[in-house]
């Protein structure tokens, strides 16, 4: 099998995605994860020269790595500048320089206005001064993939001159990540071929979302490293994401093989999008959150038959679990697998009730969680025990600013319609005193509510269900009753609901014991 060694950059590379910069203790932390848990075999930590700040980072990595064996797998970008970014990575304690150098004639001619000879002797002398130091020395040819299309006698005899000196790798950036899979797999071959003896890195950007295919291609034609980045962070589209990438090798190519860990791929990924503050797509690969949940009711029930919709990106490959989506598309399968990691049994007829209340659900609502489940089912079993004769059929409620909220309501009691308006000190305080004006008329008066407490599932998400549960004294006893809806006034009007039919059945009864609470 052939060893493909990979570097993340996401610290150098990955930290040019606008807005963002990780503190020095942050640095650390995603440095000591990626080394010890992913397990890359080498980090490009920082630009040498860029401030004070990035100084005391690559210094607190260098400390740490030093420590612990990595030092000569941390790595920084330093420029042809003489020697002063040499001396700053002496200061900050690092060890392999990634010298940016120009891979097109086009930059060398009107970014330095140099001849390619000057750039030559001005590398040569920095390469020399670094192995003089002790430094270790890989080389970037920057906008080599435009080089390649453009200038390749330029690109050639650049590789010939860096072929002669002490550099452990050459790197070929796809710099603007202009390349097509065909032209990545073309150059890099023609690249390895001419110089068998030397390593080569390929580094892809993302600007036409092609830095996967790129990658897979530069490997099939002989690249030794690659350059990647967690959650494909980087400047404009980004970079080659390090998970996706790491997928794909695995997958695809089995001839080939890496040191990462990819149980581990899913922690760093949520570290970074943590400390980034860029928010991992929901449906980015490997790393988002719906790519393992099946959604559509089909799919579940042939995952339950025959496993019929699995493929090799397995969760459980990435320290993940596939999950079964609840709402408007679920079927009877979808919900049946959330119940069984619930640890919750339901008759095939109670299930019916609750998959429909689903689908209603998520009409309006585009995500019911599995957190909400138990709170649905309360509410079906719980609405299943009370006959329906009083209902709220239709409300408006208002509130606005420097006035007294409102409520016009229709309540249908029997056969008999109802209408009333009030005003209260808030929409539900309202709503009771239209109700209260409407059961005057029937010479019945409501029962005193004693405690209100307004529940969610775990999350704190602002579309998760909400769960009103009051407390009504009636006759000296206390009923509660439940009411469920993604708006916490509307979820405290449908227990209202069920206290006013509680009522109704509650006067040709026995006395109430002393506590009831509906609940399943």
């Amino acid at each position: 099998m052939r060893y493909i060694e990979l570097m993340d950059t996401t610290l150098r590379d990955g930290e040019q995605t606008s807005g963002v910069s990780f503190s020095a203790s942050e640095k650390l932390t995603i440095a000591q994860v990626l080394l010890q848990e992913v397990r890359i075999d080498r980090l490009e930590v920082a630009s040498a020269r860029v401030s004070d700040g990035e100084f005391q980072a690559v210094k607190k990595i260098t400390d740490w790595a030093s420590q612990h064996g990595f030092l000569d797998r941390i790595e920084v970008l330093t420029f042809v500048d003489g020697g002063t970014s040499i001396d700053w990575m002496l200061k900050a304690g690092a060890r392999v320089m990634n010298l940016l150098t120009k891979g097109s004639l086009n930059h060398l001619k009107y970014q330095l206005r140099k001849t390619p000879q000057q750039h030559f002797e001005e590398i040569r002398q920095v390469v020399e001064r670094a192995e003089a130091e002790g430094i270790a020395t890989n080389v970037y040819l920057e906008d080599w993939s435009n080089g390649m299309r453009n200038s390749p006698d330029y690109v050639y005899e650049a590789l010939d001159f860096l072929t002669t000196l002490p550099v452990r790798r050459i790197m070929l950036p796809d710099t603007l990540g202009v390349l097509t899979p065909s032209e990545s797999y073309e150059y890099v071959k023609a690249i390895v071929e001419r110089y068998p003896a030397h390593h080569f890195d390929f580094h892809a950007h993302n600007d036409y979302d092609l830095s996967i295919a790129n990658v897979l291609e530069a490997v099939k034609a002989g690249a030794h490293g690659l350059h990647l980045t967690v959650n494909g962070m980087g400047e404009r589209a980004g970079n080659a994401p390090l998970a996706s990438t790491i997928a794909v090798l695995n997958d695809f190519m089995p001839e080939v093989k890496t040191s990462v860990s990819e149980e581990s791929l899913y922690t760093v990924s949520k570290i970074v999008e943590t400390f980034s503050g860029i928010r991992i797509p929901s449906n980015k690969s490997i790393v988002g959150e719906n790519v393992f949940t099946q959604t559509a009711g089909i799919h579940a029930d042939g995952d339950k038959k025959n496993n019929l919709y699995f493929s090799k990106l397995m969760p459980e490959r990435f320290g993940r679990q596939r999950l079964y989506a609840l709402g408007k598309t679920s079927g009877k399968a979808n919900i049946e697998n959330n119940l069984r990691d619930l640890g919750i049994t339901l008759t095939d007829e109670d299930l019916k009730k609750v998959t429909q209340r689903i689908i209603e659900l998520g009409d309006r609502k585009e995500v019911v969680t599995p957190e909400d489940l138990p709170y649905i089912i309360s509410d079906v079993l719980d609405s299943n025990t009370i006959e329906e004769r009083v209902k709220v059929i239709n409300y408006v409620l208002t509130h606005s600013k420097n006035l007294k909220p409102s409520a016009t309501l229709q309540v249908k009691i029997g056969e008999k319609v109802f209408e009333e308006n009030a005003q209260g000190d808030g929409q539900y305080d309202a709503f009771m005193n239209a109700l209260k004006k409407i059961y005057c008329q029937l010479d019945t008066e409501l029962p005193m509510l004693t405690d209100y407490a307004v529940r969610i599932p775990p999350g704190g998400k602002t579309d998760a269900l909400c769960e009103t549960i009051i407390t009504w004294s009636i006759n000296g006893k206390d009923v509660k009753t439940r009411g469920l809806d993604s708006d916490q006034t509307v979820s405290a009007i449908k227990a209202t609901q069920k206290m006013l039919n509680l009522l109704g059945e509650t006067k040709a009864t026995e006395p109430l014991p002393k506590e009831i609470e509906l609940t399943v």
